[in-house]
């Protein structure tokens, strides 16, 4: 895995090699048992939200109002969101103690959710190498948006336009997150099609189209399969994308050439969100996102834990540890995406905004 190679191995020299503080942390957690796997907690996740699913099957094959059908497709992209938390926590061989029970999981996840897991993986894992790196990290390369003033400025006249006004359209552009991965799974199968993964990933894909589209026009009128459609998918896409875009949006931006070491390439480009029940499970864990880049393998179930070890290490070692609302993470993200093109509306800046990371800039 891309993404966990200095989770495995603590003796990799990375940036300033000399001063790399993570082994250290890395050995306090891994005594505390931290990335220890936990079956049994995973086993519970996986039947509760099957468990889930099978009520919103239940409801689209037993009632027949289409009013709670349409409530029902709002339900349904919670539980496809669940879902695809597994896939995820299996695509980092956090789920089961081995790499096939984890294969297993991430593929009847990603059936579930009709997407690839090997494409998920391998953005995924290279988000996690270089995150916030405009050059290298999948996750930020989106052409309608622009996370410097250099890179808005880069752009056509038309999308000028258009990007000036981004922190607008950013929230209901997120609701097209869920069509897109699927539009890139299929892309990447495509081109992948002379490999084992296009023959195993791109019929389960096929499949479950067959099967979804296919209860929708059992038990639902033509117009009404448009309607459980959209409102699923917009939702879906909607539900992930907010779920994701507090990560990084408006933290720490990577120069290609990064002179930092792991630790503080994860820390200071990575903003948590406060923990809680409810944030805990919206979330999917996610909201201890400087922990899961630090530790890519470790059970969601340890987070917590981890949170506090990691908080109090990175005061130790006067490294800034992140932590907010989610109210508050989205106005500092939608502040940012409106502070940092402003340039191409021709208004002057308020003041500078966050700039990469290069090696003279450090010193």
């Amino acid at each position: 895995m891309i993404g966990t190679l200095y989770s495995e191995s603590v003796d990799v020299p990375v940036g300033h090699s000399q001063n790399n503080p993570y082994p250290e942390l890395r050995r306090i957690i891994k005594e505390q048992g931290l990335l220890d796997k936990h079956p049994a907690y995973y086993l519970l996740k996986i039947l509760s939200t099957l468990g889930l699913l099978a009520v919103s099957i239940a409801v689209l094959v037993l009632v027949d109002n289409f009013w709670f059908q349409l409530a029902n497709a709002a339900f349904l992209a919670f539980v496809f969101g669940q879902i695809g938390f597994l896939g995820h926590d299996a695509g980092h061989r956090g789920v089961a103690g081995s790499l096939r029970g984890n294969e297993i999981v991430g593929l009847s996840a990603s059936f579930l959710i009709c997407l690839s897991r090997t494409w998920w993986n391998t953005a995924h894992n290279q988000h996690h190498s270089t995150p916030n790196d405009l050059d290298q990290d999948p996750h930020v390369d989106i052409p309608v948006l622009a996370y410097t003033e250099e890179a808005a400025l880069k752009k056509s006249r038309i999308m000028r336009f258009f990007i000036g006004y981004q922190a607008f359209y950013l929230v209901p552009l997120l609701t097209l997150e869920g069509l897109g991965l699927r539009m890139a799974s299929f892309i990447f199968l495509w081109n992948q099609r002379r490999s084992k993964y296009f023959v195993i990933e791109l019929p389960l894909m096929g499949l479950h189209i067959l099967i979804y589209f296919g209860l929708l026009f059992y038990f639902l009128t033509p117009l009404q399969v448009l309607g459980f459609f959209m409102v699923h998918q917009l939702l879906f896409g909607l539900y992930y994308g907010t779920v994701f875009a507090p990560n990084h949006k408006g933290m720490l931006i990577i120069d290609e050439n990064n002179p930092l070491d792991f630790l503080r390439t994860q820390v200071l480009s990575t903003r948590n969100i406060k923990p809680g029940l409810i944030a805990d499970f919206w979330y999917g864990g996610l909201n201890y996102q400087i922990e899961h880049h630090l530790f890519p393998l470790m059970p969601r179930k340890n987070f917590g834990k981890a949170r506090k070890i990691v908080k109090a290490f990175c005061l130790e070692h006067d490294i800034s540890y992140y932590e907010t609302g989610t109210y508050r993470s989205y106005k500092e993200i939608l502040s940012y995406m409106h502070l940092v093109v402003a340039p191409v509306r021709g208004w002057p800046k308020i003041k500078p905004s966050p700039e990469r990371i290069t090696p003279s800039k450090i010193a």
